[in-house]
């Protein structure tokens, strides 16, 4: 019985009514939030604010109950549970003049939205596993970054002091035209003392953010197509283990039915093997809607 009643509830928070629920609830949250940073609302309904945001912890806690419930020891086994946990967690604290910094820690609830939203957790499970692939990539930029600050402050240091002037300032330029940002600014100031300069920021421009941008773009998409496979593959093997389970039950049904057909075959095979006076009486066989003793 507990067993029936475990997988009764956790049908219920599996259920999708019950995450999009959770879904408006978060979105509500986000809301107020918002509407609270308002100087006139917050003095005009600061008792309305204050019993929104109960009750909307209230409602984050009993569903948080309900599916450590429904799931017991597993749910501590997805990292995205122990993140909703530390969320509401930080929202139980009470926050005090001393403690003022844990107020900033409600707007956290609205990230709860990724742990909810299957799409929005399969993206950010995609960039974890790409840090890997990312750290190389970012070191490859950082490293095309520094040289080309180096090269530009070697090169232009006298034609644009205020661009190339040591080495700080150069890195800063670079990153500048690194978010192609304004950069024909700076290429013209320095174009007009070094004409051949255009050659640098051009050559700068097309290895970092045509080549190592877009490597780093691929890598992350890669990630992502890794992720969204994994996920489908995981639906693929829960639908073949539904229809594995769904035939094994009808050759169960249809074994059992086989063996009572046997045992029935079996006995009725020893009863007309007997001695005629050691004959139980046997039913009368049906044929169509006559009935026909066996004597005849």
């Amino acid at each position: 019985m507990p067993d029936l009643s475990r997988e009764r509830l956790r049908a219920f928070v599996d259920a999708p009514a019950f995450h999009r629920a959770v879904i408006a609830v978060i979105t509500l949250n986000g809301i107020t939030l918002g509407l609270e940073t308002s100087p006139d609302l917050a003095d005009r309904y600061p008792v309305a604010f204050l019993v929104i945001d109960r009750v909307i912890i209230a409602i984050f806690v009993v569903e948080l109950a309900l599916r450590i419930a429904a799931h017991g020891k597993a749910f501590f086994r997805d990292p995205w549970n122990w993140f909703d946990l530390i969320v509401v967690g930080m929202a139980l604290v009470p926050a005090s003049e001393s403690l003022s910094i844990l107020r900033l820690f409600r707007f956290l609830r609205v990230l709860r939205l990724i742990s909810v939203v299957p799409s929005m957790r399969r993206v950010v499970s995609a960039l974890f596993t790409a840090l890997p692939g990312l750290a190389s990539i970012l070191a490859l930029l950082l490293l095309s970054l520094y040289m080309a600050a180096v090269i530009g402050e070697q090169l232009f240091r006298e034609a644009a002091p205020q661009y190339f002037g040591n080495l700080g300032t150069s890195l800063f330029t670079m990153f500048t035209v690194l978010t192609v940002e304004n950069w024909p600014a700076v290429a013209e100031d320095v174009m007009a003392k070094e004409p051949m300069a255009w050659i640098f920021f051009a050559a700068f421009i097309v290895i970092t953010a045509f080549f190592v941008l877009n490597l780093l773009i691929g890598v992350i998409v890669s990630a992502m197509e890794t992720e969204v496979n994994a996920s489908r593959w995981k639906e693929d093997q829960a639908l073949e283990l539904e229809q594995h389970n769904a035939v094994m039950g009808q050759i169960r049904a249809l074994s059992e039915k086989v063996d009572l057909l046997t045992a029935n075959l079996a006995a009725l095979s020893a009863a007309r093997a007997a001695p005629e006076d050691e004959r139980e009486l046997l039913p009368t066989d049906v044929v169509g809607d006559g009935v026909v003793s066996r004597d005849a």
